[in-house]
């Protein structure tokens, strides 16, 4: 009977020590759970406040059209809160005026998983869009982004890529019809590289405007910029009038052009107001600044997650007008024209 009730004593002796172990067990594991979960939700807070967007910029070359156009994007991207330092970071990576080097970006951006790519030229736009398959884009300085076949069209983009051009739609046009008739029964001498989709376009679009006009044309195709010079020494004697478009390799060696220009006195068009002001005596242009400005607030909207790429529609610069500069005219022995008094911008007056 006494060894009976020693057992019962001591299964229920073993027995609480076991609830109690258990009760203890469940208690640390809410607590656990509990300090585990609060921890989560605390992390995230801290990183949805302090989590730093970065964009990966790929520009084709340096030159100040492209500079421009890259400083308008981030300043564009701060008047929408984006600012550098704070919650935004930039990977600026320049091909120097090589393609492969833009494929090369390309891959590493989308690798490295940056938020967002801008594609600072037709070349290093083609790049991105051929390395994404879900890294947003924005480009600027892409003349045809259609027929670069970076975009259907401009009101229906793609999933992933959309931007601002850099060629108003009647600039080549109007330029045209400038030489056709300050200039007239001239032999246009065109430079470009064959291999940037974007310069075979305008040369296309020239040699088009240039229909039923007293104008003939000969062209020059270069594949790197230190053969530009060689290019524009090569058509003197054979031109009235050097006409460079917005092509890459040609402008950032566009002094050499100048020198040739001046020296010969042949009147040198150009695409834009950048290279206005280093020599280029005439152009219908845009602003670059702008253009970039406008991709930075794109940008923004896709960063925000307020929308996609294939949400905003693509765009062509709103504003062109004639700029000409005097002191290159000059040099070029152009004589200004009454009418561009009152047509014209002018600088270096």
């Amino acid at each position: 009977m006494k060894k009976k009730w020693l057992h019962l004593l001591l299964t229920g002796a073993l027995s609480l020590t076991v609830l109690a172990a258990c009760g203890a067990g469940e208690e640390d594991t809410a607590g656990e759970n509990e300090s585990g979960a609060g921890g989560e939700e605390e992390e995230e807070t801290e990183a949805e406040t302090e989590d730093s967007v970065v964009v990966g910029a790929t520009q084709f070359v340096e030159h100040p059209s492209l500079d421009e156009a890259y400083e308008g994007f981030k300043e564009g991207l701060a008047d929408q809160g984006y600012t550098e330092g704070e919650n935004i970071e930039f990977d600026y990576q320049n091909a120097q005026n090589d393609q492969s080097n833009t494929a090369t970006i390309a891959n590493n951006f989308v690798s490295e998983r940056v938020d967002l790519i801008f594609a600072n030229s037709t070349p290093s736009a083609q790049a991105a869009l051929q390395a994404s398959s879900e890294t947003p884009i924005i480009f600027t300085s892409v003349t045809d982004a259609v027929d670069a076949g970076l975009i259907e069209d401009a009101d229906s983009p793609g999933e992933l890529i959309t931007g601002v051009m850099d060629l108003h739609p009647e600039a080549i046009e109007m330029t045209v019809d400038f030489i056709s008739e300050y200039f007239p029964e001239s032999n246009i001498g065109l430079i470009y590289n064959s291999g940037e989709q974007n310069s075979v376009s305008q040369i296309e679009a020239v040699e088009a405007a240039m229909e039923g006009t007293d104008l003939e044309s000969t062209t020059r195709s270069v594949s790197s910029s230190a053969e530009v010079q060689q290019a524009a020494e090569s058509l003197v004697g054979d031109v009235d009038v050097m006409y460079i478009v917005t092509d890459n390799t040609v402008v950032s060696a566009l002094e050499t052009v100048v020198d040739v220009a001046e020296t010969q006195d042949i009147p040198l068009v150009v695409g834009e107001p950048d290279s206005l002001e280093r020599g280029g005596f005439a152009t219908f242009g845009i602003d670059y600044h702008t253009i970039g400005y406008r991709a930075g607030e794109m940008a923004a909207e896709v960063l925000s997650g307020e929308k996609t790429p294939a949400d905003i529609p693509a765009e062509h610069p709103e504003d062109m007008e004639l700029f000409i500069n005097k002191e290159a005219a000059e040099a070029q022995g152009v004589e200004i024209h009454e009418d561009w008094e009152e047509e014209a911008q002018f600088i270096n007056e």
